[in-house]
C-alpha cells in the first residue's frame, strides 16, 4: 500500500547523506537520495502529468491519479511512494499512460476548459498546461457544475466550486504549510467541495488570507480578485457575453476537440505576457525577507506570485500577498512640499533641494556639524540607507546618524555583540525549522513574523518539535505551544539567569563546550548566585513548578533556537535580556551546529540591512567602529573627506538635543517618528522646536506636520536596490512600476542634497553604491548586483570570493580568540509600575493583518474592510470588574498622556493587563508611553507603561468586524487532504483498475 503524506518524510527536514539509491526509470539506471519520491527521481529524467503534486515543501498528496506509472510491474502514484533499492519504474506503458489519461479525464469532468477567455490563461495553469502535454483532444466524463455559487465573501480573493478539480492543493497548503487549518475538503458531500472551518462561506471563517491556497491552485478555481478581468484581452467582457462565448467554446469541442481551442488560448496566452510585465522584488513590510514575482498591467497591479524564495517558498501573508494598493493611494505624495506659514504649497525639485542644501549649511556653518542629525530609514534599501549615513559623515561632518533599530532590536544586537560578536540571526529560518526545540520570548510571531512562523507551525505540528512560549499575553503561538507561561512584565532576566543557573547546578551545562569555546565562566557562574529558581518564581509570578518543567526540557534539548522580539527588547534592560538569552544557549551549548543558537526577529524589512549600512552613530557600514583610526582612515581615504572620531547622537539623543539647543536641523528619511517613537507628544514638541526639518517618505505623515520641507521618495516597488532580512539574507528587488509623478528613489535625493552640499557624487545606478561599499565593508565584501541576480541569496558575512556563512560561529565566535564571552548580569526593576492610580499595565504590538501604525495597511482597502479600527484588549476578569463589553468606549490615560478608544474583551489577557494594537488612524499609540528608556542602547521601553482606565458613557460596536478572523473563526485541523477519505467513495474508482474497488488504508490519525 503507498505512503500517505504524514509516513514521507517532508523534503524540507531531509539532510542529504553519502549513501544513494540506484533504480531503473525506463531501462536507465539512475540515483536518487533515500528519502526522495520516486515522482521526484522521474521528473529529474522526463517530463510526465502530476497535477496534484506542487513542491517539495508541499509534499505528496494523492489525490489526481495523474502521475501514475508502473513499479515492478504494479501501477503506483509516484508521488505517493519513495524510491528503494533496486525499483524497475516503467513510465511509458500503455497501462500507464492509459490511467494517467483516464485520471486527468476525472479532473475535466470537474472542471471547464475556456482558457481563452479565462483570467488565469498566463502559461502557468496547471491543468491548462496538462491538457495541452497531453494532448486532450476530447473527454468521456462531462463536466458537470457544482450546486454551490461563486464565493466572493473574502475581500482579496474568490473561490469558484464548479472550477475546482478538488486536488486538494489548497487544503495541503493550509493544513501543512501555512498551518491556518481553515480548508478542508468535504469528501462525503454528494458533490465535494472545499470547505473553509467546515462550512461553505470564506468570509467570517478563520481565513487569514495569507494567499498559500490562491498561490498553489492548479487552474482558476482560486484566484485574486484584482485579476478577474484583468489579465486577457477578452476577459473583461460582461459575464453574459462570457458565458455565451464559453457555450460556443463547449459547442466545436466535440467535433472539433480542444486542439483547436488550445491553439487559440495558446496565442492569447503569448499576447498576454507583451503586456503582463512580472518582476522580482521583495516584500516591504517585517524582515522575513519574502521574496516573489509582482504582476503587474500599466501601473496596477495584479497579483503577488511566491515560488522561489529562500525565505518564503510559496509563503506568503496577507500584507505581502494583497497589502500593495498604497503604492497607488491617492494619498502618495507626487510634488516636494514647502512650508508656507501654518500649511505648505507645492513645488519643484529644484527649488526645494537648493532650500534643503541652503538651510543645512547655514546651520552647520553657524553651529557646526553636530547641530544636525540625520536619521534612515528601516524601510529603504541598503544602497538608500548607506547613501543617507555617508551624507551625515562625509558631507554634513556628523556621526549623528541613527535608524528605528533604535526603538526595537538594538538591544538584540548589543546583547550578541556583547556574547558572540555578530548581531545577527544564529542561522536561517530552515534551521529554526529544523530544531528539535523552539523558545519563544515576547515575540507574537505568528502576527509579527507569520511566514516564519509557519514553519515552526509546520514543525510542531507535523515532525515533533517541542515549543515552548514565555508571554504575558496568549496569542496564536502561546495557544499551540507546549508549555506557555506568562512572566510579569520586565521579569524575563531574572528567569533566564535562573535557567543557566540551573543548568551549572544540575549537572545540566555543556562543559565540555563551554571549556572550549566560552571565557569568563567564573565571573559568570558568581553572577547568577542570586537568580535561583524559588527567587525567579516569586519575582516572574510563575509557579517553581513550570520554570523546572521548562528548564527540564531545555536541558533534555538535543538543540534549541531562541526567537524573540519587542517584548524582550522595549524594556529598560533590553539589552541586559537579550544577553541573557545568549548566556543561556552558551550554557546549553546551542551554537555553532544547524537547528540552534539566536535569532533577534527584525521587525522592518531593511531594519537589519540599515544597522548593517552603518545608520547608527557608533559605527561605519558592517559595524567598523567610527572611533577607530585604521577604520576612519579606510573610510576617508575612499571618500576623500576628514571624518569627525567622536561617536554621534542616537535618534533619542538627537530629541534631547533639540530640547538643549545643541541639534537645530534634521533631515528624516521614511520614518514616522511622532507614531514610532516613544513618548510621542514630548519628540512633537521638539520638532516644534527644530530650525529647519527635512523630512522625506512616500505619504504625509504625522511627522510630516511639523517640517519645513517635504521631499516625496519611491516605495520599493519603484527602485532597484537590495534588502537584507532578519536571517542576514541579502536580496535583490527590481524596479517594477515607474516612479508616481514627481516622486525619486531616495537614494537619487540623497545624491541631490548631498551634491548642492559640494559632496560631488556621480551614482548611477544603486549597484555602484552597492560596490562601493562592499569594498570598505567586510560583513559584504563578497556581495555585488552579479552575485545577487533574480531569486540568488547570499546570508553576510560575504567573503571577497563571493562565499556566504548561513550558519554563525561554526568556525568559532567573532571575537579575536574565537572564543564567545560568558556577560554577568544584575536585575533591575521595570521603570513603571503599576499603583493605585495607575492600576493597569499597558502591553503593546502588532497585528497580522496591519503593519505597525498603519501608514501603509489602512490604505490597503480590503486589509481596511476587515480592521478598521484599533481597540484595547481588555480581560474578561477587568471587564466583569468595570462593568465594561466589548464596544465600550474608555479613555486610558498615563502619566504622559491619554487617548479614547474602544474596548474588546477578550480572553487573550488576564488581570488587569490590557493590550493595544499599535495600528492607528485616529493618533499615535505612543502619546502614552514614556521616555524611559535601556541603558545600554536608549531603546525606549514601550513596553513598561501603566495606565487608568476611565469608562465614558458612550458604547459604540464591537470594534471586530465579522469578517475579521479573530470574530468567529473556528479551524478545523487536520493532517492534510485526508485523501483517504477519498478513496472510500462509494464513485471513486483507481485509474487502471478493473472497476469500482475500495481502497483500504489504515488510519494517520
Amino acid at each position: 500500500m503507498q505512503e500517505t503524506m504524514s509516513e514521507v518524510l517532508p523534503p524540507s527536514m531531509k539532510v542529504e547523506s553519502g549513501e544513494t539509491v540506484h533504480l531503473r526509470i525506463d531501462g536507465r539506471e539512475v540515483e536518487a537520495q533515500p528519502s526522495d519520491l520516486l515522482l521526484e527521481a522521474v521528473l529529474r529524467e522526463k517530463d510526465i502529468p502530476h497535477v496534484c503534486y506542487h513542491s517539495a515543501l508541499m509534499g505528496p498528496i494523492q489525490t489526481c491519479d495523474t502521475c501514475m506509472v508502473e513499479v515492478d510491474g504494479k501501477l503506483v502514484r509516484s508521488c505517493g511512494m519513495k524510491v528503494t533499492p533496486g525499483m524497475d519504474v516503467v513510465t511509458e506503458s500503455k497501462r500507464a499512460v492509459d490511467a494517467r489519461a483516464e485520471a486527468f479525464d476525472v479532473i475535466l469532468g470537474n472542471h471547464m476548459l475556456y482558457c481563452t477567455v479565462c483570467d488565469n490563461n498566463n502559461e502557468n495553469c496547471t491543468v491548462h498546461n496538462t491538457a495541452l502535454a497531453m494532448k486532450v483532444e476530447h473527454q468521456e466524463h462531462e463536466f458537470k457544475a457544482k450546486p454551490y455559487p461563486v464565493d466572493m465573501s473574502n475581500p482579496f480573493y474568490r473561490y469558484d466550486p464548479s472550477q475546482c478539480i478538488l486536488c486538494g492543493r489548497c487544503v495541503q497548503a493550509c493544513q501543512t504549510v501555512q498551518v491556518n487549518e481553515t480548508l478542508s475538503i468535504g469528501w462525503e458531500l454528494e458533490r465535494p467541495r472545499v470547505l473553509w472551518d467546515g462550512g461553505m462561506q470564506i468570509g467570517g471563517s478563520s481565513c487569514v488570507s495569507c494567499g498559500h491556497c490562491i498561490t498553489v491552485c492548479p487552474c482558476n478555481a482560486l484566484m485574486e480578485k484584482s485579476m478577474l478581468g484583468e489579465a486577457g484581452y477578452l476577459t473583461s467582457t460582461p459575464q453574459e457575453s462570457l458565458d455565451k462565448m464559453i457555450e460556443v467554446i463547449k459547442a466545436i469541442e466535440p467535433e472539433m476537440g480542444y486542439g483547436a481551442v488550445m491553439q487559440v488560448s495558446q496565442v492569447e496566452a503569448t499576447m498576454r505576457e507583451e503586456r503582463i510585465k512580472k518582476t522580482k522584488t521583495v516584500c516591504t513590510y517585517c524582515g522575513v525577507g519574502c521574496s516573489y514575482d509582482v504582476w503587474t498591467k500599466d501601473r496596477k497591479i495584479l497579483k503577488i506570485e511566491p515560488l522561489h524564495g529562500d525565505a518564503n517558498a510559496i509563503s506568503t501573508c496577507v500584507k505581502g500577498k494583497f497589502g500593495w494598493d498604497y503604492v497607488n493611494h491617492k494619498d502618495r505624495l507626487r510634488k516636494p512640499l514647502i512650508r508656507e506659514g501654518s500649511g505648505f504649497r507645492e513645488a519643484e525639485w529644484e527649488e526645494a533641494l537648493t532650500l534643503v542644501a541652503r538651510r543645512l549649511g547655514e546651520i552647520k556653518k553657524e553651529s557646526g556639524p553636530d547641530s544636525i542629525g540625520v536619521v534612515v530609514s528601516s524601510k529603504t534599501t541598503n544602497e538608500d540607507g548607506y547613501l543617507m549615513q555617508k551624507l551625515a559623515r562625509a558631507v554634513i561632518g556628523t556621526n549623528n546618524v541613527d535608524n528605528c533599530s533604535r526603538y526595537c532590536q538594538s538591544p538584540a544586537t548589543a546583547g550578541l555583540f556583547r556574547t558572540v560578536g555578530y548581531g545577527g540571526d544564529s542561522g536561517s529560518i530552515e534551521d529554526i525549522a529544523q530544531s528539535k526545540l523552539v523558545l519563544i520570548v515576547g515575540s507574537n510571531t505568528a502576527e509579527s513574523h507569520p511566514v516564519l512562523a509557519t514553519r515552526v507551525k509546520r514543525a510542531h505540528k507535523l515532525f515533533g518539535q517541542r515549543l515552548i512560549v514565555a508571554d504575558p499575553r496568549e496569542h496564536e503561538m502561546a495557544t499551540r505551544a507546549d508549555i506557555h507561561f506568562r512572566p510579569k512584565p520586565g521579569s524575563d532576566l531574572v528567569w533566564l539567569c535562573a535557567f543557566s543557573r540551573y543548568m551549572f547546578d544540575h549537572g545540566y551545562a555543556k562543559t565540555d563546550f563551554i571549556a572550549q569555546h566560552v571565557n569568563y565562566v567564573e565571573e559568570y557562574r558568581k553572577s547568577l548566585e542570586p537568580f535561583t529558581m524559588e527567587f525567579a518564581a516569586k519575582q516572574c509570578n510563575v509557579p517553581i513548578e513550570t520554570l523546572t518543567a521548562v528548564a527540564e526540557e531545555i536541558a533534555h534539548a538535543e538543540t534549541m533556537c531562541v526567537l524573540w522580539a519587542m517584548g524582550i527588547t522595549q524594556h529598560v534592560m533590553g539589552s541586559d535580556s537579550s544577553t541573557a538569552i545568549s548566556n543561556l544557549l552558551l550554557t546549553t551549548g546551542n551554537y555553532m551546529r544547524p537547528g540552534c543558537g539566536a535569532y533577534p526577529l527584525r521587525g522592518h524589512n531593511n531594519v537589519q540591512g540599515a544597522s548593517d549600512m552603518g545608520a547608527m552613530p557608533n559605527n561605519f557600514p558592517g559595524y567598523q567602529p567610527v572611533t577607530n583610526d585604521e577604520v576612519r582612515s579606510k573610510f576617508e581615504k575612499t571618500w576623500s573627506v576628514t571624518l569627525p572620531a567622536k561617536v554621534g547622537l542616537d535618534n533619542h539623543q538627537m530629541v534631547d538635543g533639540v530640547y538643549d539647543g545643541t541639534l537645530r536641523a534634521m533631515y528624516l528619511a521614511g520614518e514616522d517618528m511622532i507614531s514610532a517613537d516613544s513618548n510621542a507628544n514630548h519628540v512633537a514638541g521638539a520638532f516644534e522646536k527644530l530650525d529647519f526639518f527635512v523630512v522625506q517618505d512616500i505619504f504625509f505623515t504625522e511627522t510630516c506636520r511639523y517640517a519645513d520641507v517635504v521631499l516625496p521618495g519611491a516605495p520599493a516597488l519603484e527602485k532597484d536596490g537590495t534588502f537584507t532580512s532578519t536571517e542576514r539574507r541579502i536580496q535583490r528587488l527590481y524596479q517594477a512600476l515607474p516612479e508616481l509623478g514627481d516622486a525619486r528613489a531616495d537614494w537619487k535625493i540623497t545624491q541631490d542634497i548631498a551634491n548642492r552640499m559640494g559632496g560631488n557624487w556621480n551614482y548611477t545606478h544603486p549597484s555602484e553604491i552597492m560596490a562601493e561599499m562592499a569594498s570598505l565593508t567586510p560583513l559584504y565584501a563578497g556581495a555585488s548586483f552579479e552575485r545577487l541576480e533574480n531569486y540568488n541569496t547570499l546570508q553576510w558575512p560575504v567573503h571577497p570570493d563571493g562565499t556566504d556563512e548561513p550558519i554563525l560561529y561554526v568556525n568559532g565566535f567573532n571575537f579575536a580568540d574565537k572564543k564567545a564571552r560568558f556577560f554577568p548580569l544584575q536585575f533591575r526593576e521595570p521603570s513603571d509600575e503599576p499603583s493605585v492610580e495607575f492600576d493597569l499595565f499597558l502591553n503593546n504590538g502588532r497585528q497580522l493583518e496591519h503593519f505597525h501604525e498603519g501608514n501603509m495597511t489602512h490604505r490597503v482597502a480590503g486589509i481596511h474592510e476587515e480592521t478598521p479600527e484599533r481597540y484595547v484588549e481588555v480581560s474578561e476578569e477587568l471587564a466583569q470588574e468595570r462593568q465594561i463589553e466589548s464596544g465600550q468606549w474608555v479613555r486610558l490615560t498615563s502619566r504622559y498622556g491619554s487617548l479614547r478608544i474602544k474596548v474588546l474583551v477578550t480572553a487573550r489577557v488576564v488581570g488587569k493587563q490590557v493590550y493595544l494594537p499599535l495600528a492607528s488612524e485616529e493618533g499615535p499609540v505612543n502619546v502614552l508611553t514614556g521616555s524611559h528608556t535601556d541603558s545600554a542602547t536608549d531603546t525606549p521601553a514601550y513596553k513598561e507603561t501603566v495606565v487608568k482606565m476611565q469608562v465614558l458613557p458612550e458604547r459604540g460596536s464591537n470594534p471586530l468586524k465579522p469578517l475579521n478572523f479573530r470574530y468567529s473563526g473556528k479551524p478545523t485541523p487536520q493532517m492534510g487532504v485526508e485523501v483517504e477519505r477519498k478513496w472510500k467513495r462509494a464513485d471513486y474508482r483507481a485509474p487502471g483498475s478493473a472497476g469500482l474497488v475500495q481502497i483500504q488504508v489504515r488510519s494517520t490519525r
